[in-house]
């Protein structure tokens, strides 16, 4: 009895190389057919704030606005959504979360200053790169991070993007103070949201 594969011509380097070729093309089909397809892009469907809005902290179910003195100095944000303040209608669409904190005045630039409250300013808390909630803490850097892909963003230079893989900054939300509370000025200074 002969055995059969010693009697096959040996493959040639280039046939195998071309095979291997093939099979990882279709594995990677495979994968990709496998993976689960999102939109490219996701913005707020809800009301957006609007001048006159309250803010109320994020999970406070007596709608209590916040005032200026609730705003922490120790470097920390605070989460919040815009609240009508003629309906008491939250406008909790998950793109529309904001995170208020305080910055040195003085380190602000102009374009961030013109939408602050003295010390106090407002931005989507939803990072732009995938749509992940930013994280809370600012620390001592006074920047916001996002810690699913790493992106920071720096709250004094208009939300920009100061490292990471975000394209484009965290939309500022123009904030005043009235009778002692903050309220939204104006709409977000660009869309919230990500992939857009």
């Amino acid at each position: 009895m002969s055995d059969e594969r010693s009697s096959a011509p040996p493959l040639h380097p280039d046939t195998d190389c071309q095979r291997r070729t093939v099979l990882r093309g279709a594995a990677g089909l495979v994968l990709a057919w496998l993976t689960p397809v999102r939109a490219s892009a996701q913005v707020p469907q809800g009301p957006a704030p609007a001048a006159g809005d309250l803010l109320v902290r994020v999970g406070d179910t007596n709608l209590v606005p916040i005032s200026a003195e609730d705003v922490p100095y120790d470097a920390q944000g605070l989460m919040v959504w815009a609240v009508n303040p003629q309906t008491d209608a939250v406008k909790n669409d998950p793109m529309h979360r904001i995170i208020v904190a305080r910055l040195n005045p003085a380190s602000l630039s102009d374009a961030t200053r013109q939408r602050a409250a003295d010390d106090i300013v407002a931005f989507s808390a939803i990072c732009t790169h995938n749509g992940c909630e930013v994280d809370v803490v600012l620390g001592s850097s006074q920047t916001i991070f996002c810690s699913c892909h790493r992106t920071t963003f720096d709250p004094r230079e208009s939300g920009m993007v100061v490292s990471g893989p975000a394209r484009r900054g965290l939309p500022q939300l123009p904030v005043r103070i009235t009778d002692a509370r903050v309220v939204v000025a104006g709409p977000f200074a660009d869309i919230p949201g990500y992939g857009i």
